[in-house]
């Protein structure tokens, strides 16, 4: 790389200053060096904040009734205003499929046991449908929603009435 004490060496031509060709590939080459280190930078921000947002929903929340009655407002809310907009099925929860057990693997497949396979929050949120809005006829879908690499990235959930 260039450093302030050494410039480009420049020829004249007529009154411009101008860069032989191998000063403007250098040049090209250190923008492309500054392009490449500023998107690796931005994919080390995106990779540790997926990596928090994975240790947080590890975490198991405290399933008190206050907060059962907090998420059951929270979906009746998100429910009734995609009725309203003619929808019937609403996601209710995203994730990234490090939460499961095999990365997502039984989702993709539709494999019937695929619930076994979730962790944390996810798990709870699961467990949540199955004792309070299965027995109210919801069902619940779960899915591959992003394909980072060819991978599967983030899992949702969904929730019908239909």
């Amino acid at each position: 790389m260039s450093t302030a004490s050494s410039k480009p060496q420049a020829a004249t031509l007529a009154d411009e200053s101008f860069m032989s060709a191998d000063d403007l590939r250098s040049y090209m080459a250190e923008l492309e060096m500054a392009k490449a280190s500023k998107l690796l930078g931005a994919m080390d921000k995106a990779e540790e904040a997926r990596l928090k947002l994975v240790a947080t929903l590890k975490e198991e929340i405290a399933v008190t009734p206050a907060k059962v009655a907090e998420i059951k407002q929270s979906l009746a809310n998100k429910t009734r205003a995609a009725a309203e907009r003619g929808e019937k099925e609403v996601m209710v929860m995203r994730f990234p499929s490090a939460l499961c057990t095999d990365r997502g693997r039984a989702i993709n497949n539709s494999e019937a046991d695929w619930p076994t396979t979730l962790t944390g929050r996810p798990r709870q949120a699961y467990e949540f449908w199955k004792e309070h809005l299965q027995p109210a006829k919801y069902k619940l879908r779960a899915m591959i929603v992003e394909w980072p690499g060819g991978l599967p990235g983030d899992v949702a959930f969904f929730l019908s009435w239909s």
